[in-house]
């Protein structure tokens, strides 16, 4: 088994008095850190599972035992930006741009998934993973994990759909359940 880190973004009632923690311990999350930054609350993990989504689903159901706690998100989630992109590739963010914006390499790279007019653009790892791998055969992608980032990816999307899903009418949620196949 291996043991693999991850931060869940988490909503509901303070996880950091003592009573919370020690609840946290006693559902399962004995593996995990309790913090909040600018009033979002988040775990960090580090679970021994035989696979990421093994880890990351147990840990969702362990915190979500509490009563009034949902996870909302996966950390991170596969997206990164152009700074990311440059270390795992081990290339220069100058040649990041370039590939971006079509002045150098086959062309096609990626749409990132922000509004590509904002200064600050994300890309899904795994779209600018599989471009690599189809145009640079053999190149060096530092930190390669295989498919670990589409996990995060579908797990992420999961959480936000049924996250969102809460607030649309029913009948518009059966357009969704539709849109999505379920």
């Amino acid at each position: 088994m291996s043991v693999y880190q991850f931060t869940l973004i988490v909503e509901g009632p303070d996880l950091q008095s003592d009573n919370a923690i020690g609840a946290l311990f006693e559902a399962g999350c004995d593996d995990s850190l309790v913090g909040s930054t600018d009033g979002i609350q988040y775990l960090d993990f580090d679970r021994e599972a035989p696979n990421l989504e093994t880890a990351i689903l147990s840990a969702i159901a362990d915190v979500e035992r509490l009563p009034g706690v949902e996870v909302i998100r996966l950390a991170g989630g596969g997206l990164v930006s152009m700074a990311d992109i440059a270390h795992h590739t081990g290339r220069t963010r100058e040649s990041i741009r370039l590939l971006i914006m079509n002045e150098r390499g086959p062309g096609g790279f990626p749409a990132p998934v922000t509004d590509p007019r904002t200064r600050y653009r994300l890309w899904r790892w795994s779209e600018v993973r599989r471009w690599f791998e189809t145009n640079y055969a053999g190149g060096p992608l530092q930190g390669d994990d295989s498919g670990c980032d589409q996990v995060s990816e579908a797990i992420n999307a999961g959480l936000e759909l049924r996250h969102y899903c809460r607030y649309v009418r029913p009948e518009q949620r059966a357009r969704l359940n539709a849109l999505i196949g379920t």
